[in-house]
């Protein structure tokens, strides 16, 4: 199986907070001189995830000069591991502001998926340069607009058990893509889980938006018109940037054969800094 995580450039590595956050940073050689006034981007993974599902898209903005922090949220990957029964979303935004004081200039945020909610909660309150959402978790406004049909009825556990990824392929991954997917997915926290989850019981995070003054994008896995809707809806919400990647899966736009489709309306998107 090829590890996406073994084929990566040099890169300082450091634990940082309390709870020994694990936090890769990564800085091309021979950067050009305008990059020195950019902001850095700041990684942001999802649920059961880590910096190393960011491993297909960092060589390429590095290439391009912007300085990446990619972060793991308490207990993921090679962060410290703790009680995950006790962790909460709001723990998670903690964590997010101890590496965002680790940037020189407030960084453009890039969440992909609880990452993406995370980074909108946080959005509200502290100074960033921009925000970048790909297949985020939607928020409580978009989905009163465009709700999902079915909601879960159960309540989830302790813990989040890790995703099976049974599946051979997908229609933007293949079986490769999904192996390497297998070796690293974890556990997560329920609580922090059942925050943004919508179900019978629960129905979302909320998200302020009159306070966003910085450019926004919205990138969404499309696979349905209302999917569609919810990507325009988000957007709209964000007063964002918004592309649709149609017949693209939620974790394919991160490591799947479509990958640099993701990469380069983001890359355009960065050219106005």
């Amino acid at each position: 199986m090829r590890d996406f995580t073994k084929e990566l450039p040099d890169h300082k590595e450091k634990y940082i907070g309390e709870y020994d956050l694990f936090l890769e940073i990564f800085e091309g050689e021979n950067l050009p001189k305008a990059a020195s006034n950019r902001p850095p981007l700041l990684f942001v993974h999802g649920a059961f995830t880590g910096s190393w599902m960011w491993s297909k898209y960092i060589p390429h903005f590095i290439g391009e000069g912007w300085k990446c922090y990619v972060m793991n949220l308490r207990s993921h990957y090679k962060s410290r591991l703790l009680d995950m029964t006790k962790i909460t979303f709001e723990d998670y935004l903690e964590d997010m502001k101890e590496v965002i004081a680790e940037c020189d200039i407030p960084p453009i945020l890039v969440g992909f998926s609880m990452g993406g909610i995370l980074s909108q909660k946080l959005a509200e309150t502290i100074e960033i340069s921009g925000l970048v959402l790909i297949d985020s978790v939607i928020s409580r406004e978009v989905y009163e607009v465009v709700p999902y049909k079915e909601l879960d009825p159960s309540t989830p556990g302790i813990i989040m058990p890790a995703p099976n990824r049974e599946e051979l392929s997908s229609i933007d991954e293949t079986a490769e893509d999904i192996e390497f997917q297998r070796k690293y997915l974890t556990m997560e926290s329920s609580r922090a889980f059942s925050a943004f989850v919508f179900s019978i019981e629960a129905k979302g995070i909320s998200i302020d938006s009159r306070s966003f003054s910085y450019p926004c994008l919205v990138v969404k896995a499309v696979n349905c018109d209302d999917d569609d809707r919810r990507g325009r809806v988000t957007a709209e919400h964000l007063r964002a940037e918004y592309k649709g990647l149609w017949n693209t899966t939620h974790t394919g736009v991160l490591v799947g054969q479509r990958y640099m489709e993701s990469v380069d309306t983001i890359m355009d998107w960065l050219k106005r800094f």
